[in-house]
């Protein structure tokens, strides 16, 4: 059956759609008033890092992430980054202003970039522990790189008609489960359309790459370096992305849940010579969790993470694998510094109708070598997505970047229908980007640049202050405030909660968390 069909077959049952559930995750640096990453703690007014299921940090003390809670609109969804992001700005240190780019401000060597903190428990120092091991294998640099993750997950009734309407034999949890491999196979396989259309990172601060002369970027100033035709540099080879993959050798699976799951226990559960050599303790501070391919599953970094519902007494992959799959986490989304929020409802809208599309869409088992045409087609994206004529690989045929694109959007569009009105015409103005790449982020990006005579830097600098003069005029939704100071407040109690029920060492806490 292919999409038009399925299309057809669900379009009488299109309100069901209105009840999927979308997150937003949006991550980015505490910069300080001279312009280098802030080296004070996290903001105490922000509570626990650990126990904040809104405001915490990522890699660093100074990477704060700010997470919403699922809800069941995209309108919801950036109301709430929106009033959390202001906040966040009305509680930020005097000077300090929140970086608006997905690459980094002005590094000033490694020891510059603070590992983030949580506190006195083993649950704390496991965190913390596990982040030095980042630091160790990969350099604190590459762990500075922000993004916005985009969580999504259909509800249970159109899962239950979508079964229906297959007339599948399986159980609902494994017509899930395999719904969402469906998904993840097609976001990996047509995942590069999305650095293409909302890519908002061609250029650097050179202080990124001091000392790393292995690259292609060439010199835009004396300051910045970047690609001319770049879409997104934060997911090309200067990123994080291929390290862990290719360095490290482990490659997750999705061709079904069984296999991705298996794949990453074995980048777990499989020493590393290299990783040996860091050793696990240096004068009793422990420098990484384990010596293995993989610390923990988080490490492996992907495009797209199928996840469970989050469990306190289960690890993730025990969890998917004994609970299924809850949501999609889409992972490649830059910071877009031309919009206040780093993302808005046209984007948000797109990304519904093309998770849709990736259900609806054929989805076949990736084998190795549509993986390294995959591997291939992202890279080149990344690097000269908006070079004209571009080619790519689709299952060994070569095609141009606009005509794939061009017939991907199409369908795309078909799949936006369904939503209603609004995402359609998102879904039809983005799609203008595919023939004009003029109009992308990325080439915006540029230009204001040039037009401003600006390197990377100076750029996002002045784009950050403005937003954060925005946010701070902006009216604020008080009711909000008063959620999120109750909400730290009750971070700072189970933080003590927390600290206060540990009766074992670090050693074997650690000895009995991988143990299970």
């Amino acid at each position: 059956m292919n999409i038009i069909q399925k299309i057809e077959l669900i379009k009488p049952y299109s309100k069901l759609l209105q009840s999927s559930k979308m997150g937003l995750e949006r991550e980015g640096l505490r910069v300080s008033e001279k312009g280098g990453i802030s080296q004070t703690p996290h903001p105490s007014v922000f509570g626990s890092p650990l126990t904040n299921p809104y405001i915490t940090t990522d890699f660093s003390e100074s990477l704060i992430e700010i997470i919403t809670p699922p809800v069941n609109s995209c309108e919801k969804a950036l109301s709430f980054l929106a009033n959390t992001q202001g906040y966040l700005y009305h509680n930020l240190p005097p000077g300090q202003t929140f970086w608006h780019s997905s690459m980094p401000c002005v590094i000033r060597g490694e020891t510059y970039i603070p590992i983030a903190k949580y506190g006195k428990s083993n649950l704390a120092k496991m965190k913390t522990t596990y982040r030095r091991g980042l630091a160790n294998r990969y350099g604190r640099g590459m762990q500075t790189i922000a993004g916005i993750h985009f969580n999504y997950s259909f509800s249970q009734d159109f899962w239950q008609k979508y079964h229906s309407i297959l007339s599948s034999e399986s159980s609902i949890r494994e017509f899930i489960d395999d719904g969402y491999m469906w998904i993840s196979r097609n976001i990996i396989r047509y995942g590069w359309i999305i650095p293409y259309l909302f890519g908002s990172s061609p250029a650097v601060c050179k202080s990124f790459l001091k000392g790393y002369h292995d690259h292609s970027l060439k010199e835009f100033n004396q300051s910045t370096l970047f690609e001319p035709n770049a879409t997104s540099l934060r997911m090309g080879d200067i990123g994080y992305q291929n390290l862990c993959e290719d360095v490290a050798g482990v490659k997750a699976n999705y061709n079904s849940l069984e296999h991705y799951i298996h794949s990453l226990k074995a980048g777990m559960q499989t020493t590393s010579r290299e990783y040996e050599k860091i050793g696990i303790k240096t004068n009793g501070i422990y420098q990484q969790l384990n010596t293995n391919i993989l610390q923990i599953e988080n490490e492996y970094y992907a495009s797209v993470r199928p996840k469970p519902s989050p469990q306190i007494d289960k690890k993730p992959l025990d969890a998917l694998r004994d609970d299924g799959i809850e949501y999609i986490e889409l992972r490649s989304l830059d910071i877009n510094p031309l919009l206040p929020l780093g993302i808005d409802r046209q984007q948000v809208n797109f990304l519904e109708s093309f998770l849709l599309f990736c259900l609806l869409n054929d989805s076949s088992l990736i084998t190795t070598s549509e993986q390294n045409e995959i591997d291939n087609n992202d890279n080149l994206v990344a690097h000269k997505g908006r070079e004209h004529g571009l080619p790519l690989i689709d299952n060994g045929e070569q095609k141009s970047l606009q005509d794939w694109g061009q017939d991907l959007l199409n369908k795309i569009y078909l799949c936006a229908k369904l939503f209603g009105d609004a995402h359609s015409k998102d879904v039809e103005e983005i799609a203008k980007r595919i023939k004009n790449p003029s109009l992308t982020p990325s080439a915006l990006f540029l230009k204001n640049m040039r037009d401003n005579n600006l390197g990377f830097f100076d750029y996002i600098d002045t784009l950050s202050k403005q937003n954060k003069s925005k946010f701070l005029l902006d009216k604020i939704d008080k009711s909000h405030f008063i959620l999120l100071d109750k909400q730290a407040e009750i971070s700072l109690k189970q933080l003590e909660e927390i600290e206060s029920s540990d009766e074992i060492s670090f050693d074997e806490f650690l000895k009995n968390y991988f143990k299970k």
